[in-house]
């Protein structure tokens, strides 16, 4: 049913390269057609009579497709009308809708993210089997275990903060606890169950107010999404009445306070109790008004959005540095272990040196402008790269996902506390020299786990009669 929709999907982008010589046209067209694209590869899914809603949304189809193509591909209209003439205070008439060179060159890396996000789509609908043995459940299924696994988790990763070298175990372990402890306060909220209810929003809260006052949105941003995605299917009116409420709050709030907190604690020295009061001030001062429009105006326009960076990158490639394998090397070698190699260079490092290269900011620069999957493949070798990687990452989701559902009793324990804990780094993309490791060492650590549970039987062999049910935890 699903591959039906693969010839409809790809019509956008062949109708956007056709008018390319109109690039307002052509940018419009491939805007929407990632709307397009979200309608017909999500409306099936989601009506899918095989598996309740409850088992689907935090699927790669869904949850990593609404992340990535919305960041990589949706995000750019704030952009694109700020380049054409429009900001927060309102329409420049004597700029709107007249095109540049600059204009086209927004136009082809729009056309790039949605050939992107149809080989995204792609690899998710081609990778997906409807049908697979599920392998092992929890002996004893419940809370009780996800308040194990959050705390144990979160005692791991506090515990590795010791040991550099394990350093990108820390991180899934931690967003493992993340996971568990939010569907732990969900299942607080859907069953009444008040002690469920206690632990989980201390854990969600505790890692919001650790994320506020780190300086960075992102942490954040990952918290909102996971209760929203979580609660959507037993609260669909109620969660879809606050979208827009919390996504307004996020807009309004979010890039001015992580800009206060990064000047006062980064720059400043001062305390985290200083830096987020004088944060919370701003929102407070009426003098600051109109800076807080402003920065969440630039929030929206340039960081929000990643195709100014890109646009750079397309400007320079081929036309003045041609297209080269280098990143796939530099990929290669960041798997290796650093007890293995002591000499090895910092992989944020390394990854860092095409930004000050092709000039997207200056080494000087205390920000971190690292790509994203799209940039390091079209620097690799242009467009038809960008088509194959996104297929890959795609197939490569899909089928860690269904891994883990096989391995951890189905849908709640393996997609959404290991797969979505252990690989969330797959929501937004990174650069591949992060990718490839995460991809390798969260596979890794989920057979440890697995191993782990299966030796002390909390994971027991399914019998055959049942090796296609999902097992409630819950």
């Amino acid at each position: 049913m699903h591959k039906k929709i693969l010839v409809p999907i790809a019509m956008p982008w062949l109708l956007a390269e056709l008018v390319a010589y109109n690039p307002l046209l052509s940018y419009v067209i491939a805007w929407l057609g990632s709307f397009l694209i979200f309608h017909l590869s999500l409306q099936v899914p989601l009506r899918d009579q095989h598996f309740p809603l409850h088992q689907q949304i935090m699927r790669p189809l869904v949850l990593i497709q609404l992340v990535f193509a919305g960041f990589m591909c949706c995000s750019s209209i704030f952009y694109f009308v700020d380049h054409l003439g429009y900001s927060y205070t309102g329409f420049n008439e004597n700029s709107f809708f007249l095109t540049s060179s600059k204009t086209a060159l927004i136009a082809k890396c729009q056309r790039l993210a949605l050939l992107a996000h149809i080989g995204l789509v792609y690899g998710l609908i081609l990778g997906n089997k409807e049908q697979y043995l599920i392998k092992f459940q929890l002996a004893k299924p419940g809370t009780a275990f996800l308040i194990k696994l959050c705390t144990i988790s979160y005692g791991l990763a506090l515990v590795l903060n010791e040991f550099p070298a394990l350093i990108q175990f820390k991180y899934n372990l931690t967003y493992i606890s993340i996971s568990s402890g939010s569907l732990v306060f969900v299942a607080g909220i859907v069953r009444k169950n008040l002690p469920c209810f206690l632990f989980g929003s201390s854990v969600c809260l505790l890692n919001l107010v650790q994320a506020s006052l780190s300086g960075y949105k992102e942490a954040i941003i990952v918290q909102l999404i996971l209760l929203l995605f979580l609660l959507f299917p037993h609260y669909r009116k109620i969660t879809v009445l606050l979208l827009l409420p919390i996504l307004y709050l996020c807009i309004y709030i979010l890039p001015t306070f992580s800009s206060v907190i990064r000047a006062q604690s980064w720059i400043s020295k001062k305390t985290e109790k200083e830096a987020s009061m004088a944060a919370i001030e701003t929102f407070f001062d009426t003098d600051k008004a109109d800076f807080i429009v402003e920065n969440n105006w630039l929030f929206l326009t340039n960081r929000f959005s990643e195709i100014d960076m890109f646009s750079q990158f397309v400007a320079q490639t081929p036309s003045q540095r041609p297209y080269s394998p280098q990143i796939l090397n530099n990929a290669l070698q960041a798997l290796i272990p650093k007890a293995l190699w002591p000499d090895k260079p910092s992989t944020e490092y390394v990854a860092m040196q095409r930004v000050y290269e092709y000039g997207v900011i200056q080494k000087a620069s205390a920000a971190s402008a690292k790509t994203r999957p799209i940039v390091d493949a079209y620097l690799i070798g242009g467009p038809i790269v960008v088509f194959v990687a996104m297929l890959w990452y795609g197939l490569t989701a899909q089928w860690l996902c269904q891994t883990a559902e096989r391995l951890f009793g189905g849908y709640q324990l393996g997609c959404i506390v290991i797969f979505n804990g252990i690989f969330q780094q797959l929501w937004r993309g990174n650069t591949f020299e992060f990718l490839f490791n995460n991809i390798l060492y969260g596979y890794l650590l989920m057979y440890l786990i697995f191993i782990f549970l299966k030796l002390n039987h909390i994971l027991i062999p399914v019998k055959s009669h049942e090796n296609t049910t999902h097992q409630s935890i819950l």
